[in-house]
């Protein structure tokens, strides 16, 4: 946003289609001159075909640990007669689509806005535990499943993120997603903590992904992968949307992490190139 009266400045030497003209042209040759890839660095990303979202649509509406609006929207300027939209949003952290960052579980560590960006664009591995958890809501990835995982696709990459897919995204605005029972008790799945540990000390893992609420299992007390795996310096996502739109191995993920100083974690845009 500029300062106050620029707008008015530049409307008075410019009509608006010449401003966005003159401004397209400009940005286009920057754009040429400056982002321009050499092959050697062109060569380097991977090719795909195709991107897939992963991230559920925001709203005040989603559902959070707390049970208190994860996001909310109160519009400050109006197009009539301020001249443009704009809202100021009250956002819970760990909501929605979201990153658990290192210092999220730890005394010291990384957060969102210092982790190198090497860490945000990694190999996907996806284990299908659907079917699993579709008779047993409190049902957890094994390391049993990730040795099934590498025996029909191979070894895990190296620097990877491991998504768990137990078919909850689709519960998403039912009361199954988070499962609470009569005690108010929650029932979803995750990752055992044996799982959260064959994969730190067996395999070089990056990331851990959930399609649900939490990296640990609802009905878990002491949050054991969270506080196994965020210390060591590793990411975890929570609420990932559409696993089931990419293939178990051979899709590149990319992280649009939330880039704010002193920060824990954020509403994360996430996308699978495949």
């Amino acid at each position: 946003m500029c300062a106050p009266g620029c707008m008015e400045y530049v409307r008075s030497k410019l009509s608006r289609r010449g401003f966005f003209k003159a401004a397209g042209a400009v940005a286009a040759t920057a754009a040429a001159a400056s982002w321009a890839p050499r092959e050697a660095e062109a060569q380097a990303f991977p090719r795909f075909s195709r991107v897939v979202d992963l991230t559920h649509t925001h709203s005040p509406e989603f559902p959070t640990f707390f049970g208190t609006p994860g996001v909310t929207l109160k519009r400050l300027k109006s197009l009539k007669p301020d001249g443009f939209n704009m809202y100021e949003w009250t956002v819970l952290e760990h909501s929605g689509t979201h990153m658990d960052a290192p210092i999220h579980f730890a005394e010291k560590g990384d957060g969102p806005d210092t982790l190198p960006v090497s860490q945000l664009v990694v190999p996907l591995a996806v284990i299908d535990v659907s079917r699993k958890a579709a008779g047993n809501p409190d049902y957890q990835v094994t390391p049993a499943d990730l040795r099934t995982w590498e025996r029909r696709h191979g070894r895990l990459p190296r620097d990877c993120c491991v998504a768990m897919n137990s078919g909850w995204a689709r519960h998403l605005g039912s009361e199954r997603f988070m499962g609470k029972d009569a005690q108010g008790g929650l029932h979803f799945p995750g990752f055992h903590p044996e799982a959260t540990d064959w994969l730190m000390k067996e395999r070089r893992v990056r990331g851990m992904a959930v399609d649900t609420l939490s990296l640990d299992y609802g009905a878990s007390k002491d949050f054991k992968t969270h506080y196994a795996w965020l210390p060591s310096g590793r990411w975890g996502l929570e609420c990932v949307a559409s696993l089931d739109r990419v293939p178990p191995r051979g899709a590149t993920l990319v992280l649009g992490a939330p880039k704010i100083r002193g920060a824990t974690g954020g509403p994360t845009r996430v996308l699978a190139l495949v």
